[in-house]
């Protein structure tokens, strides 16, 4: 995770949470922009953070490919498992190599 990133999405979130603090009942086009505008950055900044392990959220393969099984009620992963494909195949390897089978 970028400190950077995070420093970004604070600072957003504080120059937003100053201006909706600071409308009137009737906000003007102004302040109702200043706000969107903070919001958006915030709102970019939230995803950098995210983007930066993938869809996978795997250190190891954040851009590797998102397990179709993941979450599925048929074939649950185990709880301690991600969504990084290739690192579930390898679990599944080796559960089943454990297990006597191939």
């Amino acid at each position: 995770m970028s400190y950077a990133n995070v420093r970004e999405l604070q600072s957003a979130l504080n120059t937003a949470s100053d201006i909706a603090f600071s409308l009137e009942a009737e906000p003007s086009a102004l302040e109702t922009n200043q706000l969107t505008d903070a919001l958006r950055r915030a709102l970019s900044a939230a995803g950098a953070l995210g983007a930066e392990h993938g869809g996978t959220g795997c250190a190891e393969h954040p851009r590797g490919a998102v397990d179709p099984l993941y979450g599925d009620k048929d074939d649950p992963v185990p709880a301690n498992w991600g969504r990084c494909l290739l690192c579930n195949d390898r679990r599944r390897r080796a559960s089943a190599q454990r297990r006597g089978g191939r």
